[in-house]
Parts: structure tokens; sequence; C-alpha cells
């Protein structure tokens, strides 16, 4: 089950931080078709949310055709968006979680590691190109 992170401080509003969480925990393999997202009041407890909050951003995911919402039972995911290829296991996955590791090492934070990697991201992948 997704574990939410809500950052108060990012700018981003929290509906989108949920519905960004649950695509990437989509892409990586940690849900697949049939999991149950965690109910509304089980997010509002972890976070302190409005639960308001968390059932737009389950709207948008059900709009999106990523979960439907069942009737006294919850939220399920009806679609994954990963390939198998960025499961939580592969070795591509481990390099990173190694190049990460020295990058906190050699002293760079948060910010600048997500520097360094949206820069070549955006070498490797032009805006445009999924």
């Amino acid at each position: 089950m997704v574990e939410y992170r809500i950052d108060r401080r990012s700018g981003v509003a929290t509906y989108v931080q949920i519905v960004q969480q649950t695509k990437r925990a989509l892409r990586l393999g940690l849900l697949e078709p049939g999991d149950r997202l965690p109910t509304a009041r089980e997010v509002v407890e972890a976070t302190a949310i409005n639960p308001n909050t968390v059932l737009k951003a389950y709207r948008e995911l059900e709009r999106e055709g990523l979960v439907e919402a069942r009737r006294g039972l919850g939220t399920f995911v009806r679609a994954t968006l990963g390939t198998g290829a960025q499961a939580a296991d592969t070795p591509l996955r481990a390099e990173l979680g190694e190049w990460a590791a020295r990058a906190r090492s050699a002293g760079l934070g948060r910010e600048d590691v997500d520097a360094f990697f949206t820069a070549v991201l955006d070498e490797h992948f032009p805006k445009g190109d999924q």
C-alpha cells in the first residue's frame, strides 16, 4: 500500500502531490491493478489533511482511468503505468540508488541532486519526448 508524504513547503497543491505519488507508485510497480488505495480516513489520519483534498485527488485519478471507486469498498487500481522495467528491484534503480548515496556523501543536498537529475533528463529526454 502507498503511504503519502505531503510537503507543505513545496508549493505543489496537496491533491496534486497525492496524484503524483500514486502515479509514481504505479510506474514503479508498487501498486498494481486490483490493489486498494488507502481510504480517505487513513490518509487524513496519516497526513492531517482535509478529507476533501484526498477525495479530489482520487477523483482526478479516476478521471484519468487509473483507479475506480467501489461504493462501500474503497478505491482500487484499474491500470498501471509501469512497463516492468521500472520495478523497484531492477539494476537501474540500484545504480541510481548508489549514485544518490555518492552524491549525498559528496555533500549534495536533495535540491542539488534534483537539479543535476533534471538537467540530465532534459539532455536525454527533450521536452515532449515521452
